[in-house]
Parts: C-alpha cells; sequence; structure tokens
C-alpha cells in the first residue's frame, strides 16, 4: 500500500505571527510564547501542551501509515527536538519520521511554496520512486478516515473532495477556499483558487453540492515529480503551490487524480484565532489521548 506520508512545514507561519494580538489576554501565556517562537503545527494547543502536528501524526498512524517524511525550515529545531534529530528514520511511537529540509534561497525572507517542499521530500526519498505517498499541510488536522481513504485508494492519484457546508469556519473564509472541477467519472480537471461566485456556480453539482480542496492528495512519485518543476511563481504569493502541479498533472493525464468526496469539518490552524476553536475541537474529539491507544 506504500504507507508513505509527507507533510509540510517548513513554511514561516508569517500569516499566524503577523496576525498576533498586541495584548496577550486572548491567548494564554504559554500558547502565546510558541505563536512567537514555533512553526505552527507545532503550537502546543493539545492536552498537556501536546504540539498540533502530534494529532496527525497519531491520525496517520491510525490510518495505516508508517513512513513519514515531515519537511522543515533549515532553521527549524523544535519539530526535529520533538520527533527525533536524526536525518532519517527516527522511531517515533510506530512511526519513521525522517526531515527534508526547505532552505529559503537568496534574496528571499520566506521558501518557495508548498510545490518546491514536495520536491525536497522526493529527493530525499528517491527510494519511493515507482510508489505512492500522500501529502497534507502540517497545519490543518485530517481525520483518520481521509488519510485512510487516500491509502486505500486504488486510483493513480486522488485527493480528498471536501463538501464545504461541513467546514466549521466563516462563511467569508470558507469562500476563498479553492473548488473543485471533476468530469463526469469523478476525476479532478482544475483546482480554482480563491473562486469568483460565478466559478463556484459551474463547479456545484444538481444537489448545490461544492467540493473543496484542502491540500491532501495521494500522488504517484513519478507521476507528479516532472510537473514540480514546472510549477511557476505566484504572482501575488511569489511561490510556488502544489495545487497548481496537481493540476498540471491532471490536464495532462485525464484519469490522473479522482476526486473522493467526504463530509466532515477539517481543523485548521492559519491564524491566531483559530487556536480557541482547534482546543475546543481536540479536547472533544481526543477527551484521553494517549499514544498507547489507537
Amino acid at each position: 500500500m506504500s504507507p508513505h506520508l509527507v507533510i509540510l512545514a517548513g513554511g514561516v507561519s508569517s500569516r499566524m505571527k503577523k496576525e498576533l494580538p498586541g495584548g496577550s489576554s486572548a491567548i494564554d501565556a504559554r500558547v502565546l510564547e510558541d505563536v512567537r517562537m514555533k512553526s505552527k503545527a507545532m503550537i502546543g494547543v493539545g492536552k498537556d501542551n501536546l504540539p498540533f502536528l502530534d494529532y496527525l501524526l497519531y491520525n496517520a498512524r491510525a490510518a495505516g501509515y508508517r513512513d513519514i517524511v515531515i519537511v522543515v525550515g533549515e532553521g527549524d529545531n523544535f519539530i526535529r527536538g520533538c520527533y527525533g534529530n536524526a536525518g532519517r528514520d527516527n522511531r517515533f511511537h510506530e512511526l519513521l519520521v525522517s526531515y527534508a529540509i526547505q532552505k529559503i534561497p537568496a534574496g528571499r525572507e520566506k521558501p518557495l511554496g508548498t510545490a518546491d517542499a514536495l520536491k525536497e521530500a522526493l529527493l530525499l526519498r528517491t527510494d519511493w520512486a515507482g510508489q505512492k505517498f500522500t501529502v497534507c499541510n502540517s497545519d490543518n488536522l485530517y481525520s483518520r478516515e481521509a488519510l485512510k481513504l487516500l491509502l486505500d485508494t486504488p486510483h493513480k492519484g486522488a485527493m480528498i473532495d471536501y463538501d464545504r457546508r461541513n467546514l466549521e469556519f466563516s462563511q467569508e473564509r470558507i469562500e476563498q477556499f479553492a473548488v473543485i472541477r471533476k468530469n463526469a467519472a469523478g476525476f479532478l480537471t482544475r483546482i480554482i483558487e480563491k473562486p469568483t461566485p460565478e466559478e463556484v456556480v459551474r463547479c456545484s453539482d444538481v444537489n448545490g453540492r461544492v467540493g473543496v480542496s484542502m491540500n491532501i492528495f495521494r500522488l504517484e512519485y513519478d507521476s507528479i515529480l516532472p510537473f514540480l518543476d514546472e510549477v511557476l511563481l505566484h504572482p501575488v504569493r511569489q511561490e510556488k503551490e502544489l495545487p497548481v502541479a496537481v493540476g498540471l498533472l491532471a490536464a495532462h493525464d485525464p484519469a490522473g487524480v479522482m476526486t473522493i468526496p467526504l463530509a466532515e469539518h477539517v481543523p485548521d490552524l492559519t491564524q491566531p484565532n483559530d487556536i480557541a476553536s482547534v482546543q475546543k475541537y481536540l479536547e472533544r474529539a481526543f477527551p484521553k489521548f494517549s499514544w498507547d491507544e489507537t
């Protein structure tokens, strides 16, 4: 089944830090210090100050993944300090954790984006050639069901097609999420970032369902690698974005990426006002979190 997972955690969390409230009253002092010092994935929002990333790794293990590559920034010692300091195959609760380093090129303040991050992971794991892997963000908590659906898919590539009616965010925020266009057989034709109302209507089905991408994909190593080099810098964000590479793959191979419908919320840790809602979700979903249980 190729139980391989890439977690993209190489960003500098600029939005989280930039939008941090001036006073500390809105956020617990301990969590506030994490926000200032660490990447989003390592903010201690869980039980006993467990980092957000622990819960994603926990769900990944429960879904059947075992070989994990975390893409980290070159100056990020918090992730490596938590899951093992060796570059490859750190043993962490039945998982093997390795690190790909995403550097910041000269003249830039941020890395080159998620397509570049995935390329670093694949260059590290050339032993994955000819196999499939799942890739996802580190600041979203994907369920074990979503992760397992991708692990078990028989298709060459796939992505989770989330029903946006089940996402527990403000309507304004939901309207900014990328929407999914697919053909009659369910294969991806296009991922539309920042869609207009007209594009949303065109992407809805006969029941009014609109599928959105939360950036979790199952891909073939050999199929996606060439398209990572073809991604251009976004004209505004100046980053090379993974959904663009996936879109190029879908355009090249009409049966390359199956969309798998799923109706559930995906906790997101993008900005400071997400912290309280994520903490409440974790308390509800993991009331007695323990790595010794599945």
